[in-house]
């Protein structure tokens, strides 16, 4: 990744963005940027984010307003992310991972193996006593043993 080379920033359609807030509100953090800003490794890290979960929040430690805006805009051009929303020292980025879209066209539910039906508890002890199989399992109302 060569962040000398700024990609286009993505623009979002102002209801795709409120949808996107939406969806980061319950978010935590997952990245943090702080003394050193935005190094080489956080920008890997933000990315490898991105790839994973397409919506992340970032928070930044020690910097002014002005310098959050203009971090989040240096941060969006080198990744080809989008700008949610930027409040206070947390910034939303948004970037559509174009891998994810392929799995979700088989369903999961289609290439999972069912269960082998469960026995019944007479059925289980039929297959486990050897005199039961050789007679057969009769329906209704099972006898009651006698006392003695």
């Amino acid at each position: 990744m060569n962040t000398l080379t700024p990609s286009p920033i993505p623009s979002l359609a102002p209801t795709r963005r409120r949808e996107l807030r939406a969806l980061a509100h319950p978010l935590k953090p997952v990245v943090s940027i702080s003394q050193k800003g935005l190094t080489e490794t956080v920008l890997k890290e933000i990315d490898r984010c991105l790839t994973s979960h397409e919506l992340i929040k970032i928070r930044v430690y020690d910097t002014e307003r002005e310098k959050r805006e203009e971090l989040l805009t240096a941060l969006c051009a080198a990744l080809a992310a989008a700008p949610v929303q930027h409040i206070g020292h947390l910034l939303v980025v948004w970037r559509e991972n174009p891998k994810a879209e392929a799995p979700a066209e088989t369903t999961p539910a289609s290439t999972r193996r069912r269960a082998a039906p469960k026995l019944t508890k007479k059925a289980a002890a039929a297959k486990t006593d050897k005199a039961a199989r050789s007679r057969p399992i009769t329906k209704g109302k099972p006898r009651r043993p006698t006392r003695t």
